[in-house]
Protein backbone atom coordinates (compact mmCIF):
# COMPACT_ATOMS: atom_id res chain seq x y z
CA UNK A 1 0.00 0.00 0.00
CA UNK A 2 1.25 3.35 -0.74
CA UNK A 3 1.73 6.05 1.71
CA UNK A 4 -2.10 7.60 2.83
CA UNK A 5 -0.90 11.28 2.45
CA UNK A 6 0.03 10.83 -1.09
CA UNK A 7 -3.55 11.33 -1.86
CA UNK A 8 -4.46 14.79 -3.70
CA UNK A 9 -5.54 17.05 -1.77
CA UNK A 10 -8.44 19.36 -2.21
CA UNK A 11 -8.16 22.98 -3.53
CA UNK A 12 -8.82 24.14 -0.29
CA UNK A 13 -6.57 22.16 1.27
CA UNK A 14 -3.92 23.30 -1.13
CA UNK A 15 -4.77 27.01 0.07
CA UNK A 16 -4.40 26.72 3.60
CA UNK A 17 -1.21 24.51 3.16
CA UNK A 18 0.09 27.45 1.03
CA UNK A 19 -0.67 30.45 3.57
CA UNK A 20 -0.32 28.63 7.40
CA UNK A 21 2.37 25.94 5.86
CA UNK A 22 3.90 25.52 9.45
CA UNK A 23 0.88 24.59 10.69
CA UNK A 24 0.08 22.13 7.64
CA UNK A 25 3.09 20.79 8.66
CA UNK A 26 2.47 20.01 12.55
CA UNK A 27 -1.16 18.29 11.31
CA UNK A 28 0.98 16.07 9.35
CA UNK A 29 3.57 15.27 11.73
CA UNK A 30 0.95 14.54 14.29
CA UNK A 31 -1.18 12.03 11.93
CA UNK A 32 1.98 10.64 11.23
CA UNK A 33 3.23 10.35 14.91
CA UNK A 34 -0.47 8.65 15.77
CA UNK A 35 -0.59 6.01 13.46
CA UNK A 36 3.35 4.92 13.80
CA UNK A 37 2.35 4.50 17.92
CA UNK A 38 -0.62 1.70 17.20
CA UNK A 39 -0.88 -1.77 15.73
CA UNK A 40 -2.75 -1.19 13.19
CA UNK A 41 -1.94 -1.71 9.45
CA UNK A 42 -2.67 0.95 6.55
CA UNK A 43 -5.50 -0.21 5.55
CA UNK A 44 -7.30 -0.67 9.08
CA UNK A 45 -6.37 3.10 9.55
CA UNK A 46 -7.61 4.53 6.33
CA UNK A 47 -11.16 2.83 6.98
CA UNK A 48 -10.84 3.98 10.82
CA UNK A 49 -10.50 6.89 9.45
CA UNK A 50 -13.34 7.10 7.10
CA UNK A 51 -15.71 5.91 9.55
CA UNK A 52 -14.79 8.52 12.18
CA UNK A 53 -15.50 11.28 9.28
CA UNK A 54 -18.84 9.27 7.97
CA UNK A 55 -19.71 9.14 12.11
CA UNK A 56 -19.25 12.77 12.70
CA UNK A 57 -21.00 13.58 9.03
CA UNK A 58 -17.52 15.25 7.75
CA UNK A 59 -18.09 15.54 4.05
CA UNK A 60 -14.82 17.24 3.04
CA UNK A 61 -13.23 14.57 5.48
CA UNK A 62 -15.60 11.34 4.01
CA UNK A 63 -13.82 12.98 0.69
CA UNK A 64 -10.47 13.26 1.88
CA UNK A 65 -10.62 9.46 3.60
CA UNK A 66 -11.70 8.27 0.17
CA UNK A 67 -9.35 9.37 -1.48
CA UNK A 68 -6.47 8.46 0.86
CA UNK A 69 -8.33 4.62 1.19
CA UNK A 70 -7.69 4.98 -2.80
CA UNK A 71 -4.69 5.43 -2.75
CA UNK A 72 -3.69 2.96 -0.06
CA UNK A 73 -5.12 0.73 -2.70
CA UNK A 74 -8.33 -0.66 -0.69
CA UNK A 75 -10.87 -1.59 -3.15
CA UNK A 76 -14.20 0.62 -3.83
CA UNK A 77 -16.40 -2.31 -2.24
CA UNK A 78 -14.73 -2.11 0.99
CA UNK A 79 -14.87 1.57 0.90
CA UNK A 80 -18.47 1.80 0.06
CA UNK A 81 -19.48 -1.29 3.16
CA UNK A 82 -17.85 1.45 5.42
CA UNK A 83 -20.24 3.88 4.86
CA UNK A 84 -23.18 1.41 4.66
CA UNK A 85 -21.97 0.33 7.83
CA UNK A 86 -22.87 3.83 9.25
CA UNK A 87 -26.92 2.82 8.74
CA UNK A 88 -27.42 0.82 11.67
CA UNK A 89 -25.23 3.14 14.10
CA UNK A 90 -25.89 7.00 12.74
CA UNK A 91 -29.20 5.80 10.39
CA UNK A 92 -30.26 5.56 7.50
CA UNK A 93 -30.32 8.96 5.89
CA UNK A 94 -26.81 9.51 7.38
CA UNK A 95 -25.61 6.38 6.20
CA UNK A 96 -26.86 7.43 2.78
CA UNK A 97 -25.55 10.83 2.89
CA UNK A 98 -22.30 9.35 3.36
CA UNK A 99 -22.70 6.69 0.51
CA UNK A 100 -23.49 9.95 -1.79
CA UNK A 101 -20.00 11.34 -0.83
CA UNK A 102 -17.75 8.18 -0.95
CA UNK A 103 -19.31 7.41 -4.39
CA UNK A 104 -18.77 11.05 -5.60
CA UNK A 105 -15.25 10.88 -4.85
CA UNK A 106 -15.09 7.01 -5.92
CA UNK A 107 -16.58 8.01 -9.36
CA UNK A 108 -13.79 11.02 -10.04
CA UNK A 109 -11.39 8.63 -9.10
CA UNK A 110 -12.16 6.10 -11.52
CA UNK A 111 -12.46 8.79 -14.66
Amino acid sequence: MTNPNDATPSEHYERFRAAYPAIADAHAALGQAIRAEGPLDERSVALVKLALAIGAQLEGGVHAHTRRAVAAGIERQAIEHVALLAASTLGFPRAMAAYAWVCDTLDRADE
